[in-house]
């Protein structure tokens, strides 16, 4: 239970504090974003981390339905 928390919570942070390059990030590591230097400045690598297993649901999510 722990585990979830945590990660619901790093995932939620950033939502709440960065939307728009929380959203960027999902869209370009799911491939649904075009390659574009102006919209690469957004992405934040740092919320790839490996323990962030919530974001990382989204975007597999993301890539399966589009």
């Amino acid at each position: 239970m722990s585990l979830m928390v945590r990660t619901v919570a790093r995932l939620v942070t950033p939502l709440v504090r960065q939307p728009a390059a929380s959203l960027t990030t999902m869209l370009y590591y799911s491939h649904l974003l075009p390659r574009n230097l102006n919209l690469e400045r957004l992405v934040r690598r740092e919320l790839m981390c490996p323990e962030n297993y919530m974001f990382h649901f989204l975007i597999n999510l993301l890539k399966c339905f589009w």
